[in-house]
């Protein structure tokens, strides 16, 4: 599913952001992604959904190489790709069901296939109810679900997850692990970066840890096992 053999970043500043990375996720995995601030993660994460492009090395998502995609070919790409964020990236000007809809009709998609869409979307989060709120008016943890909603809307057979729980409270931050485990039992694989120890070691399932650009472990079902800054 994800290959990623002997990959270096070096951004133009000179920082070595990731040095000789190989990792290897399988179909229908749950993983995490954990270190310190600056270990790498979210530049892996960028890699992988070619918001930046390696300096070297391989990585492949299905069959696609990263690497060799044409400029105009990554929007296709994300569409195999769900991406949650921690800031939500949400926009404020529109309801729950508008920035759910909004890349669907981006890639004109028509009207009937497109409620159909968010309307299961909106299903699975939890979010029926407030379809028609404006997402300035949500809690947090709701605006989270909204931006899982729209990750999840063209059914990726990957949800990448960066930080998605760094500005929740801890029972939103369960919400939405639930949320992302309920997806990922569904057969969609699923990698989480975070910082959140707790959910870490409770949910026992597969753990990479970075520092430094580097993996340092890789555990089937890990702890988080390093400082957290």
């Amino acid at each position: 599913m994800i290959i990623m053999e002997n990959v270096r970043k070096v951004y133009p500043n000179g920082t070595l952001a990731l040095n000789g990375i190989n990792l290897h996720v399988k179909r229908g995995e749950f993983v995490f992604l954990v270190g310190s601030t600056g270990s790498g993660k979210s530049t892996l994460m960028k890699l992988l959904y070619r918001e930046e492009l390696t300096t070297s090395g391989k990585i492949l998502v299905g069959k696609i190489d990263i690497n060799a995609i044409k400029h105009n070919r990554i929007p296709y790409l994300r569409q195999k790709l769900g991406v949650v964020f921690q800031d939500f990236k949400l926009l404020s000007s529109k309801t729950v069901w508008e920035n759910v809809a909004f890349t669907l009709q981006i890639l004109g998609v028509s009207r009937a296939e497109r409620d159909k869409k968010v309307k299961a979307a909106l299903e699975l989060t939890n979010l029926t109810d407030m379809a028609y709120e404006y997402v300035t008016k949500l809690s947090g943890g709701e605006q989270q679900r909204v931006s899982i909603a729209r990750a999840i809307i063209n059914t990726p057979v990957i949800l990448i997850a960066d930080e998605p729980t760094g500005n929740l409270d801890p029972d939103h931050s369960w919400e939405i692990m639930k949320l992302l485990t309920k997806i990922n039992t569904r057969g969609t694989t699923v990698i989480v970066s975070t910082h959140n120890k707790s959910i870490v070691d409770s949910m026992k399932r597969r753990v990479v840890t970075m520092e430094k650009g580097s993996i340092i472990q890789d555990q089937e079902q890990g702890v988080y096992s390093i400082g957290i800054n």
